[in-house]
């Protein structure tokens, strides 16, 4: 995914409100940009530190400038765009990216599906059984050296997607969790059990019930504007 328009540089001031943050410029101005990121965004906060942010031409939005990549206090980069997840993980299935997703005929986005009145974010059809795939934001990295978890708070609808996944996956379909780690020091994924105890079992019990669980790790680059899923990494599907 590189944007057409160049990302501008700034250096993070605050985050407040959830969907906003402050930047100082190079020149000294400060701008108020919009936060794409509902989470806690947890170890992503380093206040002083180098960010990025995109830019809409737009003329109904009230903050026209979009919070891409942050620079964390341990000096990864990370994706908080939790908007641009499907779009990478979407690119990546066309490109071949991920072996594990290719030989499908047809990507459909946004399907309703299951009894909880859910959307799924990507339904692959021909070639096999159909497979549905759930795609989650990874920017959360603490604790041993590489180790990332989702989610970096509470969620509720996390837990409801994969009750919603394993019901597929034992009705017969493949049923499939993509981690999309946009975080540049991630290298395995585990359910943060000390996050959210809840989504952490239904994490458990989802994989015993068939669904399987991929992390793929993206390359950031916001000097070209450019983030791109590239490689698969670990994750930790038993406790």
């Amino acid at each position: 995914m590189r944007d057409a328009k160049s990302w501008q540089r700034g250096r993070l001031l605050r985050r407040y409100k959830r969907f906003l943050a402050d930047v100082e410029l190079s020149d000294g101005r400060e701008l108020t940009i919009h936060c794409p990121n509902t989470g806690s965004m947890r170890e992503c906060l380093a206040p002083g530190e180098y960010c990025w942010f995109s830019h809409s031409d737009s003329k109904t939005r009230k903050y026209p400038n979009t919070w891409e990549v942050a620079t964390t206090p341990a000096g990864d980069l990370a994706g908080i765009n939790t908007n641009r997840a499907n779009t990478l993980v979407a690119e990546a299935i066309a490109a071949g990216t991920i072996a594990e997703l290719t030989g499908y005929e047809s990507c459909k986005a946004e399907v309703k599906y299951g009894d909880e009145k859910s959307r799924i974010d990507f339904l692959l059809t021909g070639g096999g059984p159909d497979c549905y795939v759930e795609v989650k934001n990874v920017t959360l990295k603490e604790g041993a050296e590489g180790q990332g978890y989702f989610p970096d708070a509470v969620s509720t609808r996390g837990s409801k997607h994969l009750r919603e996944l394993a019901v597929m996956a034992e009705s017969g379909a493949r049923a499939v969790l993509l981690f999309c780690v946009q975080h540049t020091g991630i290298e395995r994924v585990a359910a943060a059990e000390h996050i959210d105890p809840a989504y952490s079992q239904a994490f458990y019990d989802a994989v015993a019930r068939g669904v399987e669980v991929l992390a793929y790790r993206a390359e950031i680059q916001p000097e070209h504007s450019d983030i791109t899923l590239t490689r698969r990494i670990d994750v930790q599907l038993k406790r």
